[in-house]
C-alpha cells in the first residue's frame, strides 16, 4: 500500500516499472484518489478560495480568469463564492470555505476589519483586494483608483472640455470612493472655477443608462462624463444615443476599467486602464507565497498603477 500511494502521489522510493503498473491498474479501475484522505496526510487542498461582491459582468470574468489561470499553472483549483447580498451572506461564503482551501482572497466592500477578525482564523493565509482595510495580518494589494480618476479628469479638461460630470458607484465601494475623490481633487486642482456636477450610479449598465438620462434633463449640459466604471459608461451612452447626441462631438464620454467590450462599442471607450487578468494574477501569486513561507514576511499593501487610454469617445484622439 505504501507504494501505490507514493505512486499514486508523485513520491520517490519507486521504481518506474512498478508505477507504471500502478498507473495502469489503477486506470483499468478507475480508481480516484480520495481527496479527503490525501489532506489529512498533505495537510492541503490544493485549493483556493475566492469572495468577490459579483460574480456578474466582465470586470469579475476577467478577475477570475486571471486568477485561475494563476492557479492552475501552480496546481490549485478555484473555489469562488459571492457577497452582494451582504455581510451574513460573506460570514456564511467563507465558514463554508474554511477547512475546504489553502487560502482565501477577498474583494468585498461587506468585509472590514471587524469582519476578519469574527470570521477568519488566524492560520488561514489571506490576500485582500481593493480593500480599505490597514492590517498588519493580511496582504493587500489595491488599484491606483484615486489616480486613475484624476489622471483622467485631468485628460478631458485638457482636450479642451470645459465641464466634466460624474457619474458615481456605490457609495459603499472602497473603489467608487477612491475614484470619486480623484474626480472631486482633480477638478479643484484644474478646473477651479468649473461645477462638481455628480449623479449617482451603481457600478450597473442600468444605473449608467439611468445618469445619462438625468444630465441630459438638466438645463445645462455638460461638455463631458466621466463614469466610474465602463459598464455605466456603456450604459450612458446607450441614453445620449438614445436622445439623438452624438459622441463626443455634442458630448465626450469616458469611463473606468477597461473591460473588453469598451474597445467594441461605437465609439470605442475612452477609460482608465486596470489590466484586470494581471490583478488576480498578481493576487494568487501573492496569496502562493504566504503559503509557500513557513514564516511569513509581514504583511503589507501595494498598489498597482492605472494607464488612460485614449480612444473615440473623448474626442482626444485614438492611441
Amino acid at each position: 500500500m505504501a507504494s501505490v500511494s507514493r505512486a499514486m502521489n508523485g513520491g520517490s522510493g519507486v521504481t518506474a516499472e512498478t508505477s507504471e503498473r500502478i498507473h495502469a491498474a489503477a486506470s483499468r479501475l478507475q480508481y480516484v484518489p480520495h481527496a479527503a484522505a490525501r489532506m489529512l496526510i498533505t495537510r492541503r487542498s490544493n485549493t483556493i478560495g475566492a469572495l468577490l461582491p459579483d460574480l456578474y459582468g466582465e470586470f469579475f470574468s476577467e478577475l477570475i480568469r486571471g486568477i485561475d489561470l494563476a492557479a492552475r499553472a501552480r496546481g490549485f483549483h478555484l473555489l469562488v463564492s459571492s457577497s452582494h447580498d451582504g455581510a451574513e451572506e460573506a460570514a456564511a461564503a467563507v465558514r463554508s470555505m474554511q477547512g475546504r482551501v489553502d487560502g482565501l482572497l477577498i474583494l468585498s466592500a461587506r468585509v472590514d476589519a471587524a469582519f476578519l477578525r469574527s470570521n477568519l482564523p488566524k492560520s488561514l493565509p489571506v490576500v485582500l483586494i481593493n480593500s480599505a482595510v490597514n492590517s498588519t495580518a493580511h496582504a493587500v494589494l489595491n488599484v491606483d483608483n484615486f489616480g486613475g480618476a484624476s489622471a483622467m479628469v485631468r485628460h478631458l479638461l485638457q482636450a479642451g472640455h470645459s465641464s466634466v460630470a460624474f457619474i458615481a458607484g456605490p457609495k459603499s465601494n472602497f473603489d467608487a470612493q477612491q475614484r470619486d475623490q480623484g474626480y472631486r481633487t482633480a477638478m479643484a486642482k484644474y478646473a477651479p472655477n468649473a461645477p462638481i456636477h455628480i449623479v449617482a450610479g451603481d457600478f450597473t449598465e442600468e444605473s449608467g443608462y439611468r445618469a445619462g438620462r438625468e444630465l441630459l434633463a438638466q438645463r445645462t449640459r455638460p461638455r463631458a462624463v466621466f463614469a466610474a466604471n465602463d459598464m455605466m459608461a456603456v450604459g450612458c451612452l446607450t441614453a445620449f444615443k438614445e436622445a439623438g447626441l452624438r459622441v463626443p462631438q455634442d458630448i465626450a464620454l469616458a469611463g473606468f476599467d477597461d473591460i473588453p467590450v469598451a474597445r467594441y462599442v461605437t465609439p470605442p471607450l475612452t477609460t482608465v486602464r486596470i489590466r484586470i487578468v494581471e490583478l488576480g494574477r498578481i493576487a494568487l501569486e501573492h496569496l502562493v507565497a504566504q503559503l509557500d513561507k513557513a514564516d511569513p514576511a509581514p504583511a503589507s499593501v501595494q498598489t498597482l498603477g492605472c494607464e488612460i487610454v485614449v480612444r473615440d469617445s473623448c474626442g482626444a484622439g485614438t492611441a
